[in-house]
Order: structure tokens, then C-alpha cells, then sequence
């Protein structure tokens, strides 16, 4: 494992021709990941929080990969280094496996994933899409593990096969007997309507108690869950995000102090401050004028 200041760049080797890298950035400056990947490679990237930005061709064009959304990219024409800059309070797992070792793990029956047809092996091929609650929870999974060293690699094979099934499972029908994995996947969508409830009302949330009575899970089941999803307690993820709201508010210039303060829920100007200064070090007057 690497330090990369305030966070951590994991690269494991599962079996040949498969890799796992996780990447955190719990800095407030974005993080730039590099790594060669030749064109013999097929990548998984997969956003659990915040957001990335993959440069390619020496940063003449990007792609950006936010929140609980995927990319999938192969060319095998072309090398694709990882070139990668990770925002702040970004965590993002991936999965690199060469080309060979993909088609391996599909039958002739699969057909219908677009790139192992003949005529589209030898093209370029990316694609962006949302990741499932189930999805999420392997991702999870990988992120967070305590296991003896001896089943640690047996254990990611079994969860890097896993997430690949899961990111080309396109019934949308399954039913408890088809899906094992239905009742983690009801908890992480009340896990996500958690997180919108709490946004959505950020002036006044709900209580803890509250809260895990609307979205009906169990109050150990709500913090637990919400803390392996976003990587960070409820009310610690709302702090942030009532911060990052406000800042933007006050850089569009049309607020005073006291009205972003009564938007994100403080009563009195002077807390709006203190809490303003202790997310960003300084206060809103001070980092307005320093960033005109």
C-alpha cells in the first residue's frame, strides 16, 4: 500500500491477469494517480464517493466519473495509462484484468455484451453507467475487509467474479430465489434515500431515530451501512455537504453571510462561521476575498 497524504493507493494482485486498485483521497486537494495499462487490459472503474476525472492522450480530453457511477474502457489498439485526478473525499475501486483473462470468464452464450462479438474485438470501447445497489454492496465489500492473510486472495477473486456477473446482469426481474444478494440490496437503497432525505432537508434533518424509522431500518443497521457506503457517519457526511453547498453559494455572489447560513440550517450567523472556518480553515469573508 502507498500513502498518498491524506488517504491511500492499494494495488493487489488477485490472480494472474487480474489487479484491484483501491484509491482513497481524504485530502482537501485533489490527487493525481498515475499507472501504465497497456492495450492488452480491460478497466473497471467504479466511483463509491465523490468524483475523478480520467485525462487521456496527455489531458487533450477527460472523462468524469461521479458518485455511484461506473467506466468501463478497453482499446485494443491503444495503450491506456491511468492518468487520474481524484477530488477530495474521492474513493474509487477498480478492477484491471487483461483481455484474455475476461473473454475466459464468458461462454459463447454472451453475446449480448456488445465487445466479445468477433466483429468488435478489434475496437475501441467505453461506456458509463450507474452503479447497482448490488453493485454497491461488493464495492463496499472490497473497500472495507478484515480477513486472515491465508483467505484474503481467495476471498477478492471471489469478490472481483462477483462484481463482474453483477456489472453485466441486465434481468431486471430477479426475484429473492434468483438474487441472494436482494435483501443487501434493499438496505443499500434505503441507505440512498437516507442520504437524499438528509439533503434534501439539510436546513432541518431529521434525528438519527427519526431518520431510521423512515427509511425502515434499524438504527445500528442505518449508521453502519451509511458509514461503509459514503465513509462517513450521517451527520458527518451532511456537515460536508452543507459546506461544500454554502461555499458555492457564496461564490455565486448573490447571498450575504447570514442568508447561506439560514439555507444550511444555522440560526445565527456566528455558527454558520465557526463551522464554515472549521471545514475550510478560514472564515466566508476571508475566503471570498481570497478567491476573487
Amino acid at each position: 500500500m502507498k500513502n498518498i497524504a491524506s488517504g491511500s493507493y492499494d494495488e493487489i494482485l488477485v490472480e494472474d491477469g487480474i489487479y484491484i486498485l483501491k484509491i482513497q483521497n481524504d485530502a482537501k486537494e485533489p490527487k493525481l494517480i498515475e499507472r501504465d495499462i497497456d492495450s492488452s487490459y480491460i478497466q473497471f472503474h467504479f466511483c463509491l464517493k465523490g468524483k475523478s476525472k480520467f485525462n487521456f492522450n496527455e489531458g487533450n480530453y477527460y472523462l468524469e466519473v461521479n458518485e455511484e457511477n461506473s467506466l468501463l474502457l478497453y482499446n485494443t489498439q491503444k495503450d491506456l495509462p491511468l492518468d487520474l485526478v481524484v477530488s477530495p473525499g474521492s474513493w474509487l475501486v477498480s478492477v484491471v484484468m487483461t483481455i484474455r483473462k475476461f473473454h475466459s470468464l464468458f461462454s459463447d452464450e454472451a453475446d449480448y455484451i456488445p465487445f466479445l462479438s468477433d466483429e468488435n474485438k478489434e475496437k475501441k470501447y467505453y461506456s458509463q453507467e450507474i452503479v447497482s445497489p448490488a453493485t454497491a454492496v461488493v464495492l463496499s465489500q472490497l473497500m472495507n475487509f478484515n480477513l486472515h492473510p491465508s483467505i484474503k486472495k481467495l476471498y477478492l477473486k471471489g469478490k472481483v467474479y462477483e462484481l463482474i456477473s453483477l456489472y453485466f446482469n441486465k434481468t431486471e426481474d430477479a426475484d429473492l430465489e434468483q438474487c441472494p444478494y436482494l435483501a443487501d440490496e434493499d438496505n443499500v437503497r434505503r441507505i440512498r434515500m437516507a442520504k437524499e432525505i438528509m439533503i434534501s432537508r439539510m436546513a432541518e434533518p431529521p434525528t438519527l431515530a427519526e431518520l431510521s424509522k423512515e427509511v425502515g431500518l434499524s438504527l445500528k443497521k442505518l449508521k453502519e451501512g451509511f458509514k461503509q457506503i459514503y465513509g462517513d457517519s450521517v451527520f458527518g457526511f451532511l456537515f460536508d455537504y452543507k459546506m461544500e453547498y454554502a461555499r458555492k453559494m457564496l461564490e455565486t455572489g448573490k447571498h450575504n453571510v447570514n442568508e447561506v447560513g439560514l439555507k444550511v440550517g444555522y440560526s445565527t450567523a456566528s455558527h454558520f462561521i465557526a463551522s464554515f472556518k472549521k471545514k475550510f480553515g478560514t472564515t466566508p469573508k476571508k475566503y471570498l476575498t481570497s478567491n476573487v
